[in-house]
């Protein structure tokens, strides 16, 4: 099975704890907001890559400042010294993202797979295939959901198997951003709570059938405006 076929996988049976829920709709709800949008789509016009992949990995690298290099979450005011190092220093926000996803490893702008799979393989890429070489879900892209429990690269080479990322994982933001939209296998988001899964996007499920909620509402006034002729009719034969 490819990392590709992992990922979709693990994205269709992904479930987000409850205890998580409110923290992953605070930051969606922050990387969705109009003005974030709107710089993440201007870097997307640019070079191809999903505005939402561009936000995802902006919240992973630099928990969203904007004075960051979205590459690696160094100082836009000078060259980074982390993976990828030497780049900038940039004067705005949108110029290092770019380079980060045209110039950098592993060349963002190049995917040409944007289903679930394969967008996550591309983010677990931007971090790095430590994790696939040894046969676990990535932190980067797994961390806050049912999918990953533990361990994590502590520093550049050093694997600690009972260390936990604390920060919110790719998979679970993506979800909670209505990105891709839910299947029945449940693509959309999903709390447990309990041991009982429980749907979250109630708008999802309205733009998938709001033709047969308008038939149905239409229906409804039907009923009621013949209800209400007959009974003014009613009265009206009864006068005198």
């Amino acid at each position: 099975m490819t990392l590709q076929e992992q990922n979709q996988t693990r994205w269709q049976n992904c479930h987000v704890p409850a205890d998580k829920g409110p923290a992953f709709a605070a930051v969606a709800n922050r990387l969705t907001s109009p003005v974030a949008k709107a710089r993440y789509q201007s870097v997307e016009k640019l070079t191809g890559v999903p505005w939402w992949f561009i936000a995802v990995v902006h919240e992973r690298e630099a928990s969203q400042n904007w004075n960051t290099q979205l590459g690696q979450g160094d100082p836009l005011s000078r060259k980074s010294i982390h993976v990828p190092k030497g780049r900038g220093p940039f004067s705005t926000w949108e110029e290092g993202a770019v380079d980060a996803l045209v110039n950098c490893p592993p060349h963002a702008s190049k995917n040409t797979d944007w289903s679930p799979g394969g967008a996550l393989t591309m983010l677990e890429k931007y971090n790095g295939l430590g994790y696939a070489n040894k046969g676990l879900p990535s932190p980067y892209v797994w961390a806050g959901t049912d999918q990953y429990s533990k361990g994590k690269y502590v520093a550049d080479g050093v694997y600690d198997p009972d260390a936990v990322d604390s920060q919110l994982g790719c998979a679970g933001l993506l979800k909670f951003m209505n990105v891709f939209k839910p299947t029945v296998s449940g693509a959309g988001p999903i709390i447990v709570a309990g041991g009982t899964a429980v749907g979250y996007s109630y708008w999802s499920t309205f733009e998938a059938h709001w033709i047969l909620y308008s038939l149905g509402l239409i229906a409804v006034a039907i009923i009621v405006e013949t209800l209400i002729y007959k009974y003014r009719n009613r009265k009206t034969n009864n006068v005198g």
